[in-house]
Formats: C-alpha cells, structure tokens, sequence
C-alpha cells in the first residue's frame, strides 16, 4: 500500500511538471515586469531608460538576469516535459470558489488551456523583449563629411545614436558604402524611413549643427543635463580609476600574503620534512653558484699576491674558500625555496585577478569605456605618438632585447632554466602576431574613427 501511495505521488509529480515549470517562469516574468513598472516606468531594465547610480543599476541587471535565467531554465524544463507529458486536456477546466465572506455563492470556470496560452504569451514578450535588446545595442554612427567621400577627424563628425527596438516593432537596416553608414529604420506601419542622405540633402549639415547647438543653448535644462553628465562622467572615471588600482594592487598583496603566509610556511616544512632538500633547481643556478665561488677564490689570491690582504697558507685560503661555499650554498637553497613559491603565489594571484574580473563586469565595461575615452579623445598627433611609441617599444627592431630579459626574469622568478631555443622561438613569433594585431586595429577601427590620425602615423613613420 506504502509503494502504491508511493508511485501515485510520483506520477502525479511527473504529470504536473509542464504546468509546475510554466508557473515558475511565469512568475519570473512577473517581477520582471513588476520592476519595470515600479522603476523604469514600464520600460525595460536598462541605463537608458532610468537614472540610476552604479550599483543601483548593477543590483537591477543582477536581478533580471537572475529572472531571465530562471525562465530559460523553467521553459526548457517545460518544453523537455512536455515532449512526454500532455499538459493538459482541453476538455478539463478548473473551478474556482468565491471566498467565503461574499454575499452570494458562485463559481468561476475558468479554461485552463486559455491560462496556459496567457502565461506563455507573458514569458514569450518578456524573453522577447530583452533578446531584441541584446541583439540590439545602442550604435555609433558617424557621418562623412564633404563631398569625396573621407571620414574627418572625430571632433568634427555628426554623430548619430541608433537605438531600434525590435520587441517595439521597429527594425533597422545599416548600410555602408565608402566608408559612410547609413540607417533606414522601418516605421510602425512597416513602411521604410527616409535614409540619412534624404533627411540631410536639403541643408547643409554644419547649418543643422548650428541650429541644434543654439537650441540646446536656449533649453531651460541645459545646465542640469551638463551637470546631471558630468557627474555621471566623474562616478564612471572613478569607479574606472579604483577598479584599475584594484587590478593592480589585488594580485600584489595576494602573492605576498599567501607568499609569506600560506605557501611560505608549506614549502618550508614539506622541503625540510623529508630528506635534504636539493640546493639547486637547475643546472644553470648550479654554474652561477660555481662560477661566484671561483671568482671569489681568485680575487682572494689577488688580494694576497698584490700585498693588499695579509699572506695567508694555502690551508687558511681553502678554509676561507670552504666557508664561502657554505655560505652560497644557503643563498641558493632559500633562492630555490623562493623560487617554488613564486610558483603556487603566483597561481593564487592569478585566481584572484581572474575573480575580479569576472565578479567586476560592470566596473571592467567601465574601464574599458574610460579607455575608449582616453584612446580615441587623443588628438591625431598624440594617437600618432602612443601608436609609434609602443609598437617600437613591443615590435620594434630593438623589442627582441627586451622581450629576451623579461623572459630570462620570470624564468629566474619562477626557478625554471632559462631555455634559449624557446626565446628564440617567442621573439620570432610573438612580436609578429602583435604587429599583425596593431594593424589589423589601425585598418579596421581607427582607419574608420580617426583618417587623419593614420595619416599622420603613415607620415611619422616613414
């Protein structure tokens, strides 16, 4: 009787699992759309619809996606169910009974095919909705100015922002020729807008400029939206400038900390525990202890031959000799000590600078925005500068040098043989891909954002 009682809970579990998972998803959907509604004004949750600082918005994002997230995990458990489970027969129908303290008794039937078709329909625009913004993002559109078809410098183009919407029924097309993008956005009534050349062909753009700039100008609430800007400018840079510090100082103090407090003491007491601990990592700590050792020695019969030390026996100089060996071979075994804990440190470090950047996403798209700002609101010769600069510095005719002692230095730091074949080989192969990954950047990007700062690359460099 148990087992029975026991397979009739569990069918009846199996069988309510597209309904139970269509519930859930559809009240994530509800506070997603509660949140709208209470702090976006019914608009999606994003920036461009609420003014809200970092970490307001940040707890906003963390919420919808958290939602978001539930739904696609609940419709692919109701989907998956539903392949083996009816979800229910159109025939059944639910009925409801007033609450007791009503007047008169009646009964609400309710179709449960229509519940299931309503609830559906709330999940699809949701998802629908936030798929068409992330498929969408806000686009920079920048204009060419004058009649033979070149981009000019960023500071004079008309820049446009695209903001369609797809869950709203509008659509965008981006169409690019010469270097000049365009957009004909559909209207509502899926008739295609006029395109840019249509709506700027019957005055001159600079005329619109001007006009525009006067009416912003004479706008009552120019000042509040300057300052309103600003500060938002000034949070961003900020946050942007901490977390750039935090990026920095973070794996420092982890690889020093767990250095002298986690790994130190575990290194020490592993390497002293068993057997005598080797003194050397490599052969090539071995050939500098010996060749130290043997410059000590001839200095030391110098000294003596040149009367500038006291004439010592050849048994006070093989003593001196054997003390000094003594002495290197403690240097040596701490800097092997050193050297296996750099390693797992340096692991500890790099976990750590991973886990901010993945738990910082918002503060690592700050830092990239603030980079953008710095890279691109450069003048032409100052981006001509910073581009010529480091290219020749990383993949320059010198740059083989510099690549050869950073190697060398972290193959000391992290107690490894310095192998010249493997140099060799990074030198000949990294500098290049780098080089190829600059002027990928230089023809794709800022070919098309700044013309005239390749320009004066082209020119500087020749």
């Amino acid at each position: 009787m148990q087992n029975s009682g026991f397979f009739r809970s569990a069918q009846r579990w199996l069988f309510r699992t597209p309904e139970r998972a269509l519930n859930q998803a559809y009240e994530a959907a509800q506070m997603i759309v509660a949140i709208e509604r209470e702090y976006f004004g019914g608009n999606p949750i994003s920036t461009r619809y609420g003014s809200y600082g970092d970490s307001a918005m940040e707890y906003f994002q963390g919420e919808l996606k958290k939602y978001l997230n539930l739904i696609k995990v609940r419709m692919a458990e109701f989907r998956a169910s539903r392949t083996v489970v009816r979800v229910s027969d159109p025939r059944t129908m639910e009925v409801q009974l007033p609450a007791s303290e009503a007047d008169e008794l009646a009964v609400s039937v309710i179709d449960q095919q229509a519940m299931f078709f309503r609830k559906l329909r709330l999940v699809d625009e949701v998802l629908a909705r936030y798929a068409s913004l992330d498929a969408n993002p806000e686009r920079v559109i920048t204009l060419a100015n004058g009649s033979d078809g070149r981009l000019e410098p960023a500071p004079s183009a008309q820049v446009l922002r695209s903001k369609a919407n797809q869950a709203r029924g509008g659509g965008a097309n981006l169409a690019s020729q010469n270097g000049v993008a365009a957009t004909n956005p559909l209207n509502p009534d899926g008739t295609r807008a006029a395109g840019l050349s249509d709506r700027v062909n019957v005055l001159p753009r600079s005329i619109l400029r001007t006009v525009d700039r006067i009416r912003q100008d004479l706008d009552p609430n120019a000042e509040q939206e300057v300052v309103k800007e600003f500060r938002s400018s000034k949070s961003k840079t900020t946050a942007a400038i901490r977390f750039v510090l935090l990026l920095i100082i973070v794996p420092l103090l982890t690889q020093q900390f767990t250095k002298a407090f986690i790994v130190g003491p575990i290194v020490d007491r592993v390497r002293a525990g068993g057997s005598e601990p080797e003194v050397f990592l490599n052969i090539e700590m071995e050939e500098e202890a010996l060749h130290e050792l043997q410059q000590f020695e001839e200095r030391l019969r110098f000294e003596v031959l040149i009367g500038k030390a006291p004439p010592l026996s050849e048994l006070n100089i093989e003593q001196r000799v054997r003390t000094k060996a003594s002495e290197i071979e403690d240097d040596y075994r701490a800097r092997s000590a050193s050297a296996v804990k750099n390693v797992f440190a340096d692991i500890l470090a790099a976990i750590a600078f991973a886990l901010l950047l993945i738990y910082r996403r918002q503060d690592v798209a700050n830092v990239k925005s603030f980079m953008d700002e710095i890279v691109y609101g450069l003048s032409d010769s100052a981006k001509a500068f910073i581009i010529i600069l480091f290219t020749d510095t990383f993949v320059g005719f010198h740059s083989p040098h510099g690549w050869e002692i950073l190697l060398e230095g972290l193959s000391r730091h992290l107690g490894l043989p310095a192998n010249r074949d493997f140099i060799f080989l990074f030198i000949a192969t990294f500098p290049v891909i780098l080089d190829t990954i600059f002027k990928y950047w230089i023809f794709r990007y800022l070919n098309r954002i700044s013309p005239s700062a390749v320009a004066t690359y082209k020119t500087m460099n020749e």
